[in-house]
């Protein structure tokens, strides 16, 4: 199912995909970047993964996994090492930047600022973190982000922990800082389903980049 989600030059289309395998979605994301062409609408793809881990390009090993058999993907994306599962809303964000003309710290402002803004929504403060992107709560991570740009052209996007397994985080160093603890909307109390959270976020998104 896809929709317009905002009312502005270019059309920006929210596209509901349900649960997707990794592989399935990095693929289809890759070859929507490669072959878009100037006219093309920007997407926001929200949806939700199977048990992975991904490792961005410049992601250290030492950081996990260190156990058990959930598989492990390395991308073209920012950032280290982080996890993904059912339960977790992905919102993949293919924008291209160059033609609204949003520079690339500005997109990661407005994607930690939408979470930000869905968290406010409940009463509970959301903080950014100097150097390391994403979204925490009494200092554990709700959400994390990585990006890659390709020709001004933006893809991957951001994770934001709703109701879920944590366990997994575990087995990592999330997003390359050990001892870091995360945590999800449900524990702090915000009562959104999934696929609740998933549609405000993106709608805080949109909002975000229509009027950047």
């Amino acid at each position: 199912m896809a929709a317009v989600l905002a009312q502005c030059h270019p059309a920006l289309v929210l596209k509901r995909l349900g649960q997707v395998a990794y592989l399935e979605a990095l693929e289809a994301m890759r070859t929507f970047t490669r072959t878009r062409g100037a006219q093309t609408a920007d997407e926001l793809w929200l949806l939700e993964h199977s048990p992975v881990y991904t490792l961005g390009q410049r992601a250290d090993a030492a950081h996990g996994p260190r156990a058990g058999d959930i598989p492990v993907v390395r991308v073209e994306r920012g950032g280290q090492v982080t996890y993904h599962g059912p339960g977790q809303v992905v919102l993949y964000t293919l924008v291209d930047l160059g033609r609204r003309a949003i520079k690339v710290r500005d997109f990661v402002f407005l994607m930690e600022q939408a979470v930000i803004d869905l968290l406010a929504a409940h009463a509970v403060v959301g903080e950014r973190r100097a150097g390391a992107p994403g979204v925490y709560v009494h200092g554990a991570k709700v959400a994390a982000l990585g990006i890659r740009v390709a020709r001004g052209r933006a893809f991957h996007g951001l994770a934001l922990n709703v109701d879920m397994d944590l366990s997994p985080f575990e087995a990592i160093d999330p997003c390359g800082t050990p001892g870091l603890r995360v945590t999800q909307t449900r524990n702090l109390g915000i009562p959104l389903a999934p696929g609740q959270a998933g549609e405000r976020l993106a709608a805080f998104l949109a909002d975000g980049i229509a009027h950047a």
